[in-house]
């Protein structure tokens, strides 16, 4: 009877020895597992900081250059006015060197019913012409009379993290407009 005990102890001892190295040999092969995912996720992280870090470039460098374009997807009349989506792919403010080429809604109007308008110009000189820095990009701003009376002032609020962009075209006798897009090259 004793020896039958033995055995059986001897057995069950193989038994969990087994189990032991199946379990550290699992517990290996999850922790390599687990090391090469990590490995990925840090060289993918690091690839995605590389990139945004040349949008940014990128970005400023459009800004420095004075040679990029404002492509609007909504447009606001403020300070309280209806946000509107636009779908016209021709609208645009293209920044060239030494001119602005124009073409963007508006609404015009001392009072309700404001009516709609499109400035369409090429203005060979812009006046007040300031690039700067901000904490979170950039700030462009001119203005010009666009053949006109009335001076129009334009802001750009350019995020270098985001390539997006506010535009808010200002004037003394109506009211705001504010665009919101992108910045693009010419």
């Amino acid at each position: 009877m004793r020896r039958k005990t033995i055995i059986t102890l001897l057995v069950v001892a193989i038994a969990v020895a087994g189990v032991n190295v199946a379990i550290n040999a699992k517990s290996d092969e999850e922790s390599d597992r687990n090391a090469k995912r990590t490995a990925q996720q840090e060289a993918r992280q690091q690839r995605r900081a590389e990139r945004l870090a040349e949008y940014e470039k990128f970005i400023d460098s459009l800004v420095l250059s004075h040679d990029f374009r404002f492509v609007p997807q909504t447009m606001q009349q403020l300070p309280a006015g209806v946000l509107r989506t636009i779908y016209n792919p021709s609208y645009e403010v293209a920044v060239w060197n030494n001119s602005v080429d124009v073409c963007m809604p508006f609404l015009k109007g001392y009072t309700p019913p404001y009516y709609p308008v499109v400035f369409n110009y090429v203005l060979p000189s812009v006046d007040n012409y300031i690039t700067e820095q901000t904490a979170h990009g950039w700030e462009v701003s001119f203005s010009s009379n666009m053949f006109s009376a009335n001076e129009y002032k334009f802001t750009f609020e350019i995020s270098s993290h985001y390539g997006g962009a506010q535009l808010t075209i200002s004037s003394p006798f109506y009211n705001s407009m504010q665009y919101s897009g992108n910045i693009l090259a010419n």
